[in-house]
């Protein structure tokens, strides 16, 4: 009887280390898709006239602030013959909460809003009418405590 108990607290130790284990492999797999999905929604979003869009990007980790957390990026960047204020108004008009849709003058292509990582545009920036339109996305599952890029 000793035996077969101690085979199955075996057994469920081994279990228990098994799913921690899938938890971490798994959890910067889910927060990547979760990132990607905030730039997706702002990729999906009808431009304004005089507007194009040029590229996505998305990050997930500790990304600003101090202390640990994980956060969720995305952004697109948009080429526009429409001023800062007529597309800040015209965001602000789609988007769901405050952090909903940022917009902002981009200058070269580096992503000057993020840092505590690298994140840059592809495209090559010269000129006052590029933007940048950003969103932080947010995940209610577990996969957050347990990627260890917000830490």
């Amino acid at each position: 009887m000793v035996k077969g108990f101690a085979g199955t607290v075996a057994s469920a130790i081994f279990i228990a280390v098994i799913v921690v284990l899938a938890l971490f492999l798994m959890a910067p797999i889910v927060n990547d898709h979760i990132a990607e999905q905030t730039a997706d929604k702002l990729a999906d979003l009808p431009l304004p006239n005089y507007t194009e869009m040029l590229e996505s990007v998305y990050r997930a980790g500790k990304l600003t602030g101090n202390g640990n957390g994980m956060q969720y990026f995305g952004a697109i960047l948009i080429q526009s013959g429409c001023s800062l204020e007529e597309l800040k108004t015209y965001y602000a008009e789609l988007a769901e909460d405050a952090w909903g849709c940022t917009v902002e003058r981009q200058t070269g292509e580096d992503i000057n809003v993020i840092e505590h990582t690298e994140l840059a545009f592809m495209t090559n920036i010269s000129g006052e009418n590029y933007f940048i339109v950003y969103s932080w996305g947010n995940n209610d599952t577990i996969f957050h405590e347990f990627d260890l890029r917000g830490h």
